[in-house]
């Protein structure tokens, strides 16, 4: 539980940093041109995303170890199930991410009992046959 009281603020203050720039993220969605000319400083915009995201993600790396194809997949399945909205996009990704990992935690303690599987074999069990998907479709331009 001490961690949690370190990480907590951590997660907070990034996610809600992230919510208040996610009109402008919308708005980076069609290029960074476009975003310049609806008023958007996408040099800063693009600095302030990416300390919040490094922050988020070092300090879940810290607390969590490496999940591997979590934060590359989730956010791509969240986009298909969502939209590109990412004021709907950031809470959902978060939300299925968590229930992902919980899955796979689960999956791993209990497959295999009383011997225990590493949560990151049962994320590249179902994470890589989608990144390869993925890769597949993006280079096909489907």
């Amino acid at each position: 539980w001490p961690k949690i009281t370190v990480i907590t603020p951590v997660f907070i203050l990034s996610y809600v940093v992230l919510q208040l720039f996610a009109r402008d993220l919308n708005a980076l969605l069609l290029g960074e041109e476009p975003a310049q000319h609806l008023g958007i400083d996408v040099p800063i915009l693009k600095k302030i995303i990416l300390i919040s995201a490094s922050l988020l993600a070092g300090v879940s790396v810290a607390f969590a170890g490496t999940i591997g194809f979590v934060g590359l997949i989730i956010p791509h399945v969240t986009r298909l199930l969502v939209g590109p909205d990412h004021r709907v996009l950031l809470p959902a990704s978060a939300l299925i991410g968590a229930i992902f990992l919980l899955s796979s935690d689960i999956l791993a303690r209990t497959l295999l009992a009383p011997a225990e599987i590493p949560v990151g074999v049962i994320t590249a069990f179902f994470g890589a046959p989608f990144f390869i998907y993925l890769l597949r479709t993006r280079r096909r331009g489907i």
